[in-house]
């Protein structure tokens, strides 16, 4: 593991990523699912995931989702609930309420908030199944009132065709009800402009890979997405109190994911960092996946030495990590300096896995930085907000110049004229 002063590193995460080709490739599918509809899902998923269906195949029936229970551990199902539980009392904390505000003029100003009408969740099948995912972007959803919740998963995971029993059981226990055995980016098109068989959305949400990410943005203007992430990155700020294979073992929680994960570790202790990478090789040898925990410490980890936790709380905020681990003395006294991370975790007991699973707030964060100015996946992502505006008589007459000489200083007559008309008949100057 790379160890440097922190001034040598720069961490260049692609916001915009995938070659010419698979844009090109992306493009397509989506635009042949929406002139084909079903036909074309039904020949890509063959051509893609080399399962051969039917139409009436795609959907998952009641019966394969409940014979998924007897397929899955009963300490997972245990888990899973548990999990569920703390996902959604979370989550009711961030619901807002409409709001109308009466003025003594008799305006009536206010914002009234309304659930998406239906969301589409993707569920990745590739390198390996995510069950958790499926709670992380379902329950919000169901939370913010979300009525009609539709998943869709490719139909072989992990390369053997069928959807993982996992998968279906943590749908079932966050309670969808519709779901389609389609992957990639033509499952993304389906839910952007509907076929035959699967009715469009509003908004689309939930990780994939890259063609799923590049369908999404193509898709975006139809439907709203939730994100185009990249991959997954942790930085661990940390002084020489902290436990070295309790950091080794976070860097790798992350290593693991993606080639192109990073995991950073940014302390002022170098002996610290000395320590750390040396465990990061231990713990490595018995990863079981290694290659890729490897690859990604190699092309993306580091240790950045900082000349005081002060210094490592700026290099900290310039990087906007996705998950922020504070390993210090005393995290709590330097959350209050912390401005860009997606998700905090404070303390040697607070692993980031505890997040990813278990505690409650969401595990979609934003990613490549963009901490800086966006959000974790919450309540609000499933929500619209429309403005209301009630004037009345005596408040029109009141602002009525004021709104013309705006709108004539724009340029804008028949906006002014709008005006113009109610102040004439109703008694006002219209001047």
């Amino acid at each position: 593991m790379r160890i440097m002063r922190a001034e040598q590193f720069g961490l260049k995460r692609e916001v915009e990523y995938g070659t010419p080709e698979q844009n090109a490739s992306a493009m397509k599918i989506v635009g042949d699912v929406k002139a084909e509809g079903d036909a074309a899902l039904l020949r890509y998923s063959e051509q893609f995931d080399g399962v051969k269906m039917v139409a009436e195949e795609l959907r998952v029936t009641r019966e394969e989702i409940e014979a998924a229970y007897s397929d899955v551990d009963e300490r997972f199902l245990t888990a899973i609930r548990e999990a569920a539980v703390n996902i959604r009392t979370f989550h009711e904390k961030q619901k807002r309420n409409s709001w109308m505000d009466l003025s003594s003029d008799g305006t009536m100003l206010g914002q009234i908030m309304r659930p998406l009408k239906r969301v589409g969740v993707y569920v990745p099948g590739g390198k390996a199944a995510y069950p958790s995912s499926v709670l992380m972007n379902v329950i919000p959803a169901q939370v913010a009132g979300v009525p009609e919740i539709v998943m869709v998963t490719p139909p072989a995971t992990g390369g053997k065709a069928g959807i993982d029993p996992y998968i279906l059981v943590a749908a079932a226990e966050a309670g969808v009800r519709e779901m389609y055995r389609v992957g990639g980016a033509q499952a993304i098109a389906a839910l952007a402009y509907g076929t035959e068989s699967i009715a469009p959305v509003d908004k689309i949400t939930g990780p994939g890979n890259i063609y799923v990410a590049l369908a999404k943005r193509a898709v975006f203007g139809a439907v709203d997405i939730d994100s185009i992430a990249g991959p997954s990155e942790i930085v661990v700020l940390a002084d020489e109190n902290a436990d070295a294979a309790y950091i080794a073992a976070d860097l790798l929680s992350q290593a693991e994911h993606d080639e192109m994960a990073s995991a950073v570790l940014v302390t002022p202790s170098e002996a610290l960092g000395n320590a750390v990478a040396a465990e990061v090789e231990r713990q490595l040898a018995t990863l079981p996946r290694a290659e890729i925990a490897r690859a990604s410490i190699d092309s993306y980890g580091a240790v950045l030495l900082v000349d005081s936790i002060d210094e490592g709380i700026a290099v900290v905020n310039q990087l906007a990590p996705e998950h922020l681990e504070v390993l210090t003395a005393d995290p709590m006294k330097l959350l209050g300096y912390i401005e860009n991370a997606g998700a905090i975790f404070l303390g040697p007991y607070s692993s980031e896995p505890v997040g990813d699973y278990f505690a409650g707030p969401n595990h979609i964060i934003p990613t490549n930085g963009t901490a800086r100015f966006s959000s974790p996946v919450n309540v609000d992502d499933f929500m619209k907000k429309s403005s209301l505006i009630y004037y009345s008589k005596e408040a029109l007459l009141a602002n009525g110049d004021k709104i013309m000489t705006l709108a004539r200083h724009e340029g804008l007559e028949g906006h002014a004229r709008a005006i113009e008309i109610r102040l004439e008949k109703e008694g006002g100057s219209g001047a």
